[in-house]
C-alpha cells in the first residue's frame, strides 16, 4: 500500500511537528513503502540510492519507538565520515522535540571528544566501521542493548572493504533487534550479508527516476569563502538574469545576502520560515509582478514555490543532500523554458559536489570567474540602461534641478556623483575588489540541547555571552536558537559540539559545589572558564 501524507503513517506527533519544519510534505516512494513496515518492527532491506530519502525511511520508525533517556538503542553504520555527519543531523533534527540525543562518532576526530559525548548516554549512534570497532574495543561503545540496527550504504561499505568490521559489529549486537539495510544495488554479496544478519527482510526496490531537468545548463564557480559575495555579484552582472532565485543554507543567511544585494543596487528580498504567512504572500507577489529580480530563499520556505518564470537559480551555499539540489534546479527550466543552475563551491566542497554528480548522472561543468573589469564594464552598462529607463519618466520637477547642474564648471563631477547616489555601490574598478562576505555557519551544523533554559533567565543575549566567554566559538557561527522551558536548542558547527558541553559541564559542577540555588547566569557568563 502506498502512503499519500505523513499524517497517515501513525507517527508520533513530535515527529510530525518535526517533519513539517523540515519542509517535508509527502513522502518519498523509499519512505511511503518501508516506513509502515518498519513500525511494525519487520526487518527491511531496500534498493535506494543516495538522496531518495533513506535517512527519514529509517529514522522515524527508529524514532517512533525510541524511549528517551533509557541509553543507546539504536547504531547506524555509514561508510564515510561525511555520511555520517549528514545522517547524525537529520535524525537529530527529526528526533529534537523528542529529546533524543543522537552522536556521529568517525575517524578523523578525537576519540576523546568521542567519549566525552558518549558519556552523556546518546539513544543513537551513527558511526563509521573502523571508529565503532575502536570503541567497541575500548568498552566505550556497547552493543548489548542495541534494539536497532541500520547498514547505510552497504554496497559502498564493501567497496571499502569493511565487510570483516562490520560481520564484527553485527555479531556483538543482540540477535533480537530490527535490522535495516539500504544499498543502492543489491548484489549477491549484499543480499548473502542480509540474510545472514537478518530475519526475513522486506526487500523494497525503488527505480531512480529522472533527476535533472533537461532544459536547465549546470555549472559551478570554484569559491574562496570571502569572495562569495563579489563572485555572485560578478555573475549577476554578467548573465543579467532576469528572475533568479538564490538560495542559502540558513534563515540568517538568506536575510544578510538579501540586505547586501539591495545595498549594492539589486531589487532583492529574503523568503524563510521565520516569516508569517502574510509577509511570505507579499513577497511571492511582488516576486512575480516582477518588483522583485532576485529572492534569497532556504530549502524549507521554497518548498512548493509555485513560480514558472524563474531563469536563473544559484546555490550560494551548496546543499548537503543531494536530493536538495535536484528540488532546487528544479525551479528553473520549468514548463518548456531554458534555465541556468549556477552553485558557488568551496574548495573543501569539492567531494559535495562530487556526490551530486553521481546522484543527478550529469556532469556539472566548472566555469571560470569572470574578471573583475569585465564585471564592472556589464555594471556600468546596467546602470546607464536603468537611466534611460527613468528618462522616459515624468521628469519635469528634477529640469530645473538639472538644469541648475549643468550650468555649473563640474557638471561631469555633479553627474557622475548622481549616479553613484543612483547605484550606490557601483564598483570602480582598482585591481582586485575588497572580499566582502555574508557570516555563514559552517557546512556541518547540529543542534546541541542545553540544560537551561527560560526558567532560570536564558535568552539569546545571554547564551551569546556565555558561549563567547567560555568557548572559542565566534558569535557568526551560531545559528538558530530555541530556548524552552528548561532547555535551549542552539545550532552550531559541529567541531564545536563537545567544547560546548564541556563548558556547560563545568558550569554544572560549579553549581553543585556551592550546594545553592542555580547561580545567575549572566555571573557564569562573564567569568571566563580556566
Amino acid at each position: 500500500m502506498t502512503i499519500q501524507k505523513f499524517r497517515d503513517l501513525g507517527l508520533k506527533l513530535e515527529l510530525l511537528h518535526m517533519i513539517e519544519k523540515k519542509g517535508f510534505e509527502e513522502p518519498t516512494p523509499i519512505q511511503s513503502r518501508a516506513i509502515p513496515p518498519g513500525l511494525t518492527g519487520r526487518d527491511i532491506m531496500g534498493q535506494a540510492k543516495t538522496g531518495t530519502g533513506k535517512t527519514a525511511a529509517f529514522g522515524l520508525p527508529i524514532l517512533n519507538q525510541i524511549i528517551p533517556g533509557d541509553g543507546l538503542q539504536a547504531l547506524v553504520v555509514c561508510p564515510t565520515r561525511e555520511l555520517a555527519v549528514q545522517v547524525s543531523q537529520e535524525i537529530l533534527f527529526l528526533g529534537h522535540e523528542l529529546k533524543v540525543y543522537t552522536l556521529p562518532v568517525y575517524g578523523g576526530q578525537s576519540i576523546e571528544i568521542q567519549i566525552r559525548g558518549l558519556k552523556r548516554r546518546p539513544e543513537i549512534i551513527v558511526g563509521t566501521p573502523g571508529r565503532l570497532i575502536d570503541h567497541m574495543n575500548r568498552g566505550t561503545i556497547r552493543l548489548s542493548g542495541l534494539k536497532y540496527v541500520v547498514l547505510d550504504e552497504a554496497d559502498e561499505m564493501l567497496d571499502m572493504g569493511f565487510l570483516p568490521d562490520i560481520k564484527k559489529i553485527l555479531e556483538q549486537c543482540p540477535s533480537k533487534r530490527q535490522t535495516f539495510l539500504f544499498s543502492a544495488t543489491l548484489e549477491k554479496e549484499i543480499r548473502d550479508l542480509a540474510y545472514e544478519f537478518m530475519q526475513e527482510p522486506e526487500e523494497i526496490m525503488i527505480e531512480s527516476p529522472e533527476l535533472t531537468v533537461p532544459l536547465t545548463k549546470q555549472y559551478y564557480y570554484e569559491v574562496q569563502p570571502r569572495h562569495k559575495i563579489e563572485t555572485i555579484c560578478q555573475v549577476i552582472d554578467i548573465a543579467q538574469p532576469p528572475v533568479s532565485l538564490i538560495f542559502c543554507r540558513t534563515k540568517k543567511g538568506a536575510d544578510q545576502l538579501a540586505r547586501v544585494l539591495n545595498k549594492r543596487g539589486y531589487a532583492a528580498d529574503a523568503l524563510h520560515g521565520d516569516m508569517s504567512q502574510r509577509e511570505r504572500d507579499n513577497v511571492m507577489e511582488r516576486f512575480r509582478k516582477g518588483n522583485i529580480e532576485i529572492l534569497t530563499a532556504t530549502d524549507l520556505a521554497a518548498r512548493g514555490l509555485d513560480v514558472d518564470v524563474v531563469t536563473h537559480v544559484i546555490n550560494f551555499d551548496i546543499p548537503e543532500d543531494p536530493d536538495s539540489y535536484v528540488h532546487r534546479i528544479g525551479r528553473t527550466g520549468r514548463a518548456g523554458r531554458t534555465g541556468t543552475a549556477i552553485t558557488l563551491v568551496e574548495p573543501g566542497q569539492i567531494r559535495t559536489l562530487r556526490v551530486i554528480e553521481k546522484h543527478i548522472r550529469t556532469r556539472i561543468n566548472r566555469q571560470s570567474l569572470p574578471a573583475s573589469r569585465e564585471a564592472v564594464e556589464h555594471r556600468q552598462e546596467s546602470l546607464i540602461k536603468r537611466v534611460v529607463q527613468v528618462s522616459q519618466q515624468d521628469l519635469d520637477i528634477y529640469r530645473n534641478i538639472a538644469a541648475e547642474l549643468i550650468a555649473r564648471p563640474d557638471a561631469e563631477q555633479l553627474l557622475a556623483a548622481a549616479l553613484k547616489l543612483l547605484d550606490n555601490e557601483i564598483i570602480e574598478y582598482q585591481g582586485t575588489p575588497e572580499p566582502s562576505r555574508v557570516p555563514e555557519i559552517d557546512s556541518a551544523t547540529v543542534h546541541v540541547e542545553l540544560p537551561i533554559g527560560k526558567m532560570q533567565g536564558m535568552h539569546p543575549r545571554r547564551l551569546m555571552e556565555f558561549l563567547s566567554a567560555n568557548t572559542s566559538i565566534k558569535p557568526k557561527q551560531v545559528g538558530d536558537i530555541d530556548i524552552q522551558g528548561s532547555s535551549t536548542y542552539v545550532e552550531v558547527p559541529i567541531e564545536f559540539v563537545d567544547e560546548i558541553y564541556q563548558a556547560f559541564d563545568r558550569y554544572e559542577n560549579a553549581r553543585k559545589s556551592q550546594r545553592k540555588r542555580l547561580p545567575s547566569f549572566d555571573h557564569a557568563a562573564n567569568k571566563k572558564a580556566n
